[in-house]
């Protein structure tokens, strides 16, 4: 069977993936991996959370398990950095299927996304949401938000995925959005596949951002349909 590395977003992990991973196990030699900094068995990262040490994190994952070529699921941020790899190193991957992807980074959007990222506030208002983060991350949840937070400024005065950039890549690439997703505007979902030379675009009905609230279902059927 192909190998699918499924990809977690921000303040996400691997262990996110239980459900999916468990419906795709039929048609696709499955993995998963926690981005430096993610997940309650990772350390704290020595780097600070970028795109780039990222998708460092794929090509090593892909080395260690002797894997030359892939296809990729990226869910949020993880498939702004599976398109970002495609950039640099599309040898080494062959199609990629983004959901929830939020492509529109400038200062405006990265201070208003940033500014929900208050581990105190978290803890006071949505004390479940600060247990969520902390069972998949450990005692470090704290450490991962504002590692988070500062990667969103930052990305925010340096993008990533330029128009130009996302021109360039060559790979079969779905860009599938919920659409009651509000995080992520259809826009600049819309900007993003019509950049894209091989670019697909995909909405899923009833939808918000949350992979949690994502029907897995429908979404592994979807991943089915557009890899096989």
């Amino acid at each position: 069977m192909q190998p699918l590395l499924l990809l977690h977003g921000a303040l996400g992990a691997s262990a996110q993936f239980a459900n999916l991973a468990s419906i795709l196990s039929d048609k696709f030699d499955i993995h998963t991996l926690d981005f430096e900094g993610h997940g309650s068995r990772s350390s704290l990262s020595v780097n600070p959370f970028r795109i780039e040490y990222f998708a460092e994190n794929i090509i090593h994952y892909l080395d260690e398990n002797s894997i030359d070529v892939c296809d990729i699921v990226g869910y949020s941020m993880g498939g702004y950095v599976a398109l970002h790899l495609a950039s640099q190193l599309p040898e080494r991957i062959n199609r990629i299927f983004t959901l929830a992807t939020k492509f529109r980074w400038n200062p405006e959007t990265s201070v208003k996304e940033a500014g929900f990222l208050d581990a105190e506030k978290i803890e006071l208002k949505v004390p479940k949401y600060a247990g969520f983060l902390q069972s998949l991350h450990g005692d470090t949840w704290k450490e991962n938000l504002g590692a988070t937070r500062e990667m969103m400024i930052h990305l925010g005065d340096n993008p990533v995925l330029t128009s130009s950039v996302l021109s360039g890549i060559q790979h079969r690439v779905r860009i599938g959005l919920g659409d009651r997703d509000a995080m992520v505007s259809l826009e600049e979902t819309v900007d993003a596949y019509k950049a894209l030379p091989n670019g697909e675009l995909q909405i899923f009905p009833n939808t918000p951002h949350p992979l949690e609230k994502v029907n897995a279902d429908i979404f592994a059927g979807a991943i089915k349909q557009f890899f096989m």
